[in-house]
């Protein structure tokens, strides 16, 4: 073998190896981009399935409140035309009662009695409505033996628009206790409201049961 045909076989060899190197150089490079590549892949396909559990709960909560949202209103119409129909009820109730004009009139002497405590002064005026005023005037003097004593009461000239009950008023015009059904019902309304509302429904009537779980 002449020298130039080793000089040939070693530039082969060393040839060879080189390509040998870049060619596994290739692969590593290959395999790290292919690699880095699934990393991002998966990494986007991590945040995206993300964006999308997020958008979803999200629109979930949105679904889930707005239901909240009308079943309380719902509710809230059921609960106020429940009170309402009661409140009716105890209109008709106190019309019932206004009829037997002998517990009618006990009811109003104590009103009176009381409005005439309240107020403090020697002299009041009571007026009520056509009805119980004629009541009121038929038994004038049991009325005033009920009165504190030195109270001085007189029954209005003119009727008032009243379901039932008395309007008391000083004679000085300076102070008025009502006392009317109207009038009481207008200052105990936050408590008939309440209490309706715990007679009806006593284990409450919110949404909170409804969506738990």
């Amino acid at each position: 073998m002449t020298q130039a045909h080793e000089l040939e076989q070693a530039i082969l060899a060393r040839a060879e190896r080189l390509a040998g190197e870049y060619r596994e150089r290739a692969r590593r490079t290959r395999d790290a981009i292919l690699r880095e590549a699934a990393d991002k892949l998966r990494l986007r396909e991590q945040r995206e399935e993300a964006i999308a559990k997020a958008l979803g709960e999200r629109t979930y909560r949105q679904q889930v409140q707005a239901e909240e949202l009308r079943l309380q209103s719902h509710l809230d119409r059921v609960r106020w035309n429940l009170v309402r129909d009661v409140e009716a009820r105890l209109a008709e109730q106190m019309q019932a009662h206004a009829r037997d004009e002998t517990r009618q009139l006990a009811t109003l002497t104590a009103l009176i009695a009381t409005a005439a405590t309240e107020i403090e002064r020697d002299a009041v005026i009571v007026a009520a409505n056509a009805r119980e005023q004629r009541l009121l005037a038929a038994n004038w003097e049991q009325v005033c033996a009920a009165l504190p004593a030195r109270t001085q009461a007189t029954l209005a000239d003119q009727a008032i628009d009243t379901l039932a009950g008395v309007l008391v008023t000083a004679a000085d015009g300076r102070i008025r206790v009502d006392n009317t059904f109207e009038g009481r019902m207008a200052r105990l309304q936050p408590q008939i409201q309440h209490r309706i509302l715990e007679r009806l429904l006593p284990s409450g009537f919110d949404t909170g049961a409804v969506f738990a779980g």
